[in-house]
């Protein structure tokens, strides 16, 4: 807030909508860089903690227990979500950098209980929308951030909708089975 409150204050060449909301086609070499070694840095990280993370994140009384570090588990991964919204703030801004990380692992949550295959889906959901929401973007000229997220939160409504075990649709079903 404070920064916002500087910006709109003193004369700046920033421009207060590329911060909120990103310029995915606008970003400079050297973003695209850095945004290659944190996705990097954080994927090596993840596939060598992963089980550790898994542990802590859905049982961190067992993971003290038998012996994980959990204060530095903890760090690591506020880092790399850290990491991952730096990442992410230089392309779709302040405001859509929540929804692209919320979206895919709510959708892929809905759609199964399996933590590797949540996984699986919540990189799909993400690639493909931020591939076609691009494509989409390109071909309305719209926003590529606001295309990208409403591809997502489509995803999401479908998933919503139409999931197998926790879906609208079963649930219905299910209320009116119990009801007669």
């Amino acid at each position: 807030a404070f920064g916002l409150v500087l910006i709109s204050k003193v004369r700046s060449s920033i421009d207060l909508t590329h911060i909120l909301f990103g310029n995915v086609l606008g970003i400079s070499d050297a973003d695209i860089t850095q945004t290659v070694i944190i996705s990097v840095v954080t994927l090596v990280t993840l596939a060598i903690l992963r089980k550790d993370l898994v542990l802590f994140c859905f049982d961190s009384t067992h993971a003290r227990s038998i012996g994980l570090n959990i204060t530095f588990l903890y760090y690591v991964l506020l880092s790399l979500l850290s990491l991952t919204a730096v990442a992410g703030l230089q392309t779709v801004g302040i405001i859509l950098v929540v929804a692209m990380l919320v979206t895919p692992g709510a959708t892929a949550y809905l759609l199964s209980d399996n933590f590797d295959h949540m996984t699986l889906i919540a990189i799909a959901t993400g690639v493909f929308s931020s591939v076609m929401g691009t494509y989409i973007s390109y071909h309305i000229d719209g926003s590529t951030g606001g295309c990208i997220v409403v591809l997502q939160t489509l995803l999401f409504v479908l998933a919503m909708i139409f999931a197998p075990k926790h879906g609208l649709l079963v649930r219905a079903k299910n209320a009116g089975a119990i009801g007669e």
